[in-house]
């Protein structure tokens, strides 16, 4: 999440009307050659009337007849089509929570076994950890050398109890290793030295899941999807040198792919796609005057039909449950996945889920809870 004051957070203006949920329809996911059936309501509904999938490949997140499903890395998933595949070849959705502190403070806030024991007590099965890359990599000015070992021990613990992870490059230091880390607004050269080393520790693992820059914002899609001058001082590295930095490794494992807006919008990912496989786009709204569920389908709701998408952050800033689960209900008709921000008790303008480290859900923490049961 990108930090805000509570002014911010709490945008003048009237909230917009919201989309009839209830009367949009639901996204199949695109049929693998797999799969028993393939006729016409294997089309995603790309706009043709000719019955045809709007893929054709499934290193772009496609799949068409003929094409081999691709590599898994070990227990993990793949993607075919729009949709993410256990290695049993079973459509498998992610609900579960966000999980900061190790992105601020190397040693974290509160995280332990028990920690981790109460949310997996609300039938999570994937938790997003936020990483600092100067606390993983050595050179920087706040590298701390148990950092790493702290990682493995979070990963070891919410697997043991059921859970995926994802690991989300959250702060970065602009290519500078005397710079503190920060957000900002891409990822720099330091974080393809520190993809390389996450991508190797964790690629014989496929239930660790790798999200390569948290909240991308204010610059082009090209210097997105390419890299370029960030137009803040430093020279930005795009998606495409981070995912292939990962893959350079032999890591097989799902890479998480989070658009601009602060990761809120995907439209520009038809015409600036990250090559490759085993992609999932991921998208943070907020309730914000222009991130109302009546935006929702053209900003990113769109890309459902031909990609997986993975709600990573979603929030609101006035202790109601309403937007979260509005979002909720949009994920569950599209078959989308989400983790929601944050379990950490820090009140409505965190947002937080927890009122503190007993785990007792705030409102919006209930409002989660109860979606988790889909689990």
């Amino acid at each position: 999440m990108h930090r805000r004051s509570v002014t911010a957070a709490r945008l003048d203006g009237c909230l917009l009307a919201l989309l009839a949920l209830a009367g949009a329809g639901c996204y199949e996911p695109v049929a693998r050659d797999s799969d028993t059936a393939t006729d016409e309501a294997s089309d995603p509904g790309d706009g043709d009337s000719d019955g045809s999938s709007a893929n054709d490949d499934v290193g772009d997140g496609d799949a068409s007849e003929g094409t081999a499903d691709p590599p898994v890395a070990p227990g993990g998933y793949y993607v075919a089509g729009n949709a993410i595949y256990d290695a049993n070849g079973q459509i498998h959705v992610f609900r579960g929570v966000d999980r900061p502190s190790l992105e601020w403070n190397s040693k974290g806030e509160g995280i332990s076994e028990a920690d981790v024991a109460l949310i997996a007590s609300w039938n999570a099965n994937v938790v997003r950890i936020a990483l600092n890359q100067g606390f993983w990599l050595e050179g920087s000015i706040v590298h701390d050398p148990t950092y790493r070992d702290r990682i493995d021990q979070v990963i070891a613990w919410c697997e043991a109890a059921g859970m995926d992870v994802i690991l989300d490059l959250h702060w970065s230091d602009r290519g500078d290793f005397a710079q503190m880390p920060a957000q900002q607004r891409m990822a720099d050269p330091n974080s393809l030295l520190f993809w390389q080393s996450v991508a190797d520790r964790y690629k014989d693992d496929g239930h660790v899941l790798f999200e390569l820059y948290n909240e991308p914002h204010d610059v082009a899609w090209y210097v997105w999807l390419n890299g370029g001058d960030s137009g803040d001082g430093f020279e930005a590295v795009g998606m495409q040198d981070l995912y292939d930095t990962v893959r350079a490794t032999g890591a097989d494992n799902l890479v998480l792919i989070g658009g601009l807006r602060y990761a809120y919008d995907l439209s520009g990912v038809p015409n600036h796609r990250v090559d490759g496989y085993n992609i999932v786009y991921a998208s943070h709204p907020y309730d914000f005057a222009d991130k109302q569920p009546s935006a929702w389908e053209a900003d990113w709701g769109f890309l459902a039909a031909t990609d997986p998408i993975f709600v990573t952050e979603f929030g609101s800033f006035d202790c109601s449950g309403t937007y979260a689960q509005q979002l909720i209900d949009y994920a569950a008709q599209r078959g989308l996945s989400w983790s929601a921000w944050a379990w950490y008790p820090g009140g409505c303008d965190f947002p937080a889920l927890i009122e503190d480290w007993s785990g007792t859900p705030s409102v919006v923490g209930q409002v989660i809870k109860t979606g988790l049961s889909a689990n």
